[in-house]
C-alpha cells in the first residue's frame, strides 16, 4: 500500500472520471481485496516456509510455488475486472 499509492490514485481518478456504477465499484473492491488477501497469504506461507525448513528442500520449494500462483491467478482475475469494467468505457472516448 505504501508504495502503490499512486496506482490507486490513479484507478480512483479513472472511476471518477468514468463514472462507474456502484456495482463495478464493488467488483474492483473485492478484487483488490482478494488479491492483497493472497499476497499476504503467500508472504505467510513464505515466512513459515523460511523458518520451518531453513535448508533448501523440494517440498518447501513447490509450497512456495503454489502460493505464488494462487497470487498470479487472483491479479489475472482482477485484471479481467478491470477490463471487463474500464474497456468499453476506454474505446467510448476513442469513438
Amino acid at each position: 500500500m505504501k508504495t502503490t499509492h499512486n496506482a490507486w490514485l490513479q484507478v480512483i481518478a479513472l472511476c471518477l472520471v468514468f463514472g462507474i456504477t456502484e456495482t463495478e465499484w464493488l467488483a474492483l473492491i473485492i478484487s483488490s481485496g482478494l488479491v492483497l488477501s493472497a499476497e499476504a497469504f503467500n508472504t505467510a506461507i513464505e515466512i513459515d516456509i523460511n523458518l520451518t525448513s531453513p535448508e533448501f528442500h523440494p517440498y518447501a520449494r513447490d509450497t512456495k510455488d503454489v502460493a505464488a500462483g494462487a497470487v498470479l491467478i487472483t491479479s489475472f482475475m482482477a485484471a479481467i475486472v478491470g477490463l471487463v469494467i474500464f474497456l468499453p468505457h476506454v474505446i467510448a472516448l476513442f469513438r
